[in-house]
């Protein structure tokens, strides 16, 4: 039985990877027919969609107060809306194995910030070791990027940005109230679905036969899958084996990402590449060695 447990878990966590890991090779394929903001409503709007109906089977019911809608839209604005935005900006330009790679930054920065707003989460030497060698893995990736066009610099400054977003939406989940994780999660993307509906009428255009196939698909499943369903799956996982056994998910998605990039869109495979996503996993690895550390002590 126990044996039973820990293969679903794994599976799980598998298919979280796969769902995250390949969003990016999905966002590429999205852009290059879409604008970033209609990318964005649209997969706030499915996820939203397919939470709402998971929450109803769940027997669950939405907060009315008003607070809590504020709180959800903060939520949806720093961890939806603003990276989900930024990534797809930035994926107009840039390699989506390269976005993957910059984004798995984003442990090692929410671990910064959890020093100073969070208690009990205090720095170690671990930690700053790790942090240092994923900030040198992630100079190494952007060296050439920033030695290109200044269009290439900025998108890559989006993504990190993103990943800073992310970061920073780790720690106010984690300083403000908490709710439900499932009422959360369709909460918010319902919030971030109503706050993107104005901006996304006002600034996009009608849709044209210039959009492909390929692409609308490819949205469609960025709301359902990568948004909707990991949301899901993220707090079963949570649920049956805890945050720590999550945390595994850091190492792996980057790899996807680049992965897929390279097999499935020809994106270049170089050993500056590979090089930088060993020492970026090992920065990760380090850091979580220390937290672990703590944890113990």
């Amino acid at each position: 039985m126990k044996a039973n447990k820990i293969i679903i878990n794994w599976l799980l966590l598998l298919s979280l990877i796969l769902l995250w890991g390949t969003s990016f090779l999905f966002t590429a394929l999205a852009v290059a027919t879409i604008d970033p903001l209609s990318i964005v409503f649209y997969r706030v709007l499915i996820g939203a969609i397919v939470l709402t109906v998971y929450l109803y089977f769940r027997r669950k019911k939405l907060p009315r107060e008003i607070k809590s809608w504020l709180i959800f839209l903060l939520f949806g604005f720093v961890g939806n809306l603003l990276p989900f935005f930024l990534i797809a900006w930035g994926q107009q330009t840039i390699d989506s194995g390269l976005a993957g790679m910059i984004m798995a930054i984003m442990p090692l920065i929410t671990m910064i910030l959890a020093h100073y707003f969070i208690q009990g989460e205090s720095l170690s030497l671990f930690k700053i070791l790790g942090f240092l060698l994923g900030i040198t893995g992630v100079s190494i990736l952007l060296g050439p990027v920033f030695r290109g066009s200044t269009l290439e610099m900025l998108s890559a400054i989006a993504v990190l940005t993103a990943a800073c977003s992310y970061a920073v939406n780790t720690i106010l989940v984690r300083r403000l109230p908490r709710f439900d994780p499932v009422v959360a999660g369709a909460g918010l993307l319902i919030a971030a679905s109503l706050a993107l509906l104005i901006p996304w009428i006002l600034l996009t255009t009608p849709v044209t036969a210039a959009v492909s196939p390929t692409s609308i698909i490819s949205l469609i499943w960025l709301g359902i899958g990568p948004t909707g369903i990991a949301t899901i799956i993220l707090f079963v996982v949570i649920e049956r084996a805890g945050p720590t056994f999550l945390s595994t998910i850091n190492y792996l998605i980057p790899v996807v990402a680049f992965f897929t990039g390279v097999f499935f869109l020809n994106e270049s495979l170089s050993w500056m590449s590979l090089l930088a996503l060993i020492i970026i996993i090992l920065g990760i690895s380090l850091s979580r060695l220390g937290a672990d550390h703590n944890a113990r002590v």
